[in-house]
């Protein structure tokens, strides 16, 4: 599979993971929305309500609540099912510090705006590297993000 396209970030938590792009233009509270014991998104009303975030490339704008929303996302590395790394588009403390506690690589600030290829790259195997103050995200192209981009997206 080929490189569809690269988002180019702020790094902030060292480290590299692989999964699917799971993308929501809503900010997430992983206190109370995000169920620890599976993964899932529980928080009623939600884009993504009922997805599990475990081995995703999670994209959201930003995150929403209570500072133990880090330790949710710590309890989520400890069980394996913390997603393999977030991107926002501008993170928060809340984000920042649970990243680093869990081990989980984090970036802000992607160029391209990956909310406006959400039709397009959603769902695609996606690599995520962060080294000093750069983080990457390489999306792979597969047979649908073929299909799609013949087909001008969506």
């Amino acid at each position: 599979m080929d490189e569809l396209v690269e988002l180019v970030g702020r790094g902030l938590v060292k480290g590299r993971g692989r999964g699917r792009i799971l993308i929501t233009t809503e900010p997430i509270s992983f206190y109370g929305g995000v169920d620890p014991e599976t993964g899932r998104i529980v928080e009623r009303g939600h884009e993504l309500y009922g997805e599990c975030v475990s081995g995703s490339v999670l994209v959201f704008p930003y995150g929403k609540g209570s500072t133990v929303g880090s330790y949710t996302l710590l309890r989520l590395a400890r069980k394996g099912l913390a997603p393999a790394g977030i991107v926002n588009a501008e993170s928060e403390p809340i984000i920042v510090v649970g990243c680093l506690i869990g081990g989980i690589p984090l970036m802000d600030r992607p160029t391209p705006d990956p909310f406006s290829l959400k039709g397009i790259i959603n769902g695609l195997e996606a690599e995520i590297v962060v080294e000093g103050s750069k983080g990457v995200v390489r999306v792979q192209r597969d047979a649908r993000g073929s299909q799609r981009a013949r087909e001008g997206g969506a």
